[in-house]
């Protein structure tokens, strides 16, 4: 449990599983675990760290992002600088960093990578697409968020440990969302938060847990989660169609009307828009929980 009061839970740990198993306990009743072995067999699990990284993919050009508050300035998922991949890596093996790389389909671009992971048999309807990876420094963060498309996610991390700390959707209205957003506000700290400021996540529950190299995070649909790289590492996600119609729903209505809604406001607006989003973030969050401040 968190200090200052946040209700983190260990997310469970098992160190294999089996299909009717995985699909009994997590999948059905959605719930995160932490599978630990899964990857032993791959070739992954023994070749993949960033020297090797380094090593095959250092002359591609890789798009970065940073911890910089959203800006009008650029659009929906929009890099913040592009770099050469060999110099990204020698940066986060250098000093701590807040340069990230996201959803990028390394795989793509370097076919040879494809060899090294397979599909597990859990009773997931996994996407047919090439998986993506995220990359970041020592200390670096993702802000909290929860994905586009309401996929089942299996989070398979590589090189050095990562703190994940995850919201179920129930919990949403106690984590100031931000409107026509995947986001809560970008000033909430997590790991320790004010509660002067923002007084109902003292009601949240969430979950947290430390990944560690070869280790896999089932993430439910529609979870919140936030990373923290504690050292210079990577991760790698595979998705699968959500299994609830509802939320199916909610992945056509963000993927067909909502980020392309939000980037139309931002260029009417500019920085007006972003400020009304989290003004309402405030509002909305405190009405629904009987709040005056």
């Amino acid at each position: 449990m968190m200090k200052e009061g946040m209700e983190l839970t260990e997310i469970p740990r098992v160190s294999t599983i089996t299909r009717e198993n995985f699909v009994k306990n997590y999948v059905r009743k959605q719930k995160p675990v932490v599978i630990e072995h899964l990857t032993e067999d791959w070739p992954a699990y023994k070749k993949w760290d960033l020297d090797y990284i380094r090593e095959i993919a250092g002359e591609k050009t890789v798009p970065l992002y940073d911890d910089r508050p959203i800006s009008a300035a650029l659009k929906f998922n929009e890099a913040h600088l592009k770099m050469k991949m060999a110099d990204y890596i020698d940066l986060l093996q250098t000093k701590p960093t807040n340069y990230r790389i996201f959803l990028y389909h390394l795989l793509k671009e370097v076919p040879s990578l494809q060899k090294d992971f397979k599909f597990p048999d859990l009773g997931l309807r996994f996407l047919k697409q090439l998986p993506t990876l995220f990359f970041g420094g020592e200390n670096s963060k993702v802000f909290m968020h929860y994905d586009i498309d309401y996929a089942n996610i299996l989070h398979f991390h590589f090189h050095g440990k990562k703190q994940c700390i995850l919201f179920p959707p129930s919990q949403s209205k106690f984590l100031y969302k931000v409107p026509y957003a995947l986001i809560t506000r970008e000033d909430i700290d997590f790991t320790n938060p004010d509660f002067k400021n923002f007084p109902t996540l003292k009601k949240a529950r969430g979950y947290i847990t430390n990944l560690n190299h070869g280790e896999t995070l089932y993430m439910p649909e529609g979870y919140w989660h936030q990373m923290t790289y504690l050292t210079p590492g990577f991760s790698m996600s595979l998705r699968a169609t959500s299994r609830n119609i509802t939320n199916f729903s909610k992945a056509l209505y963000n993927l067909g009307f909502m980020r392309y809604f939000d980037n139309y406001m931002r260029k009417l607006r500019g920085q007006k828009w972003i400020d009304y989003k989290n003004e309402q973030a405030i509002v909305n969050t405190h009405k629904k929980n009987n709040i005056k401040i």
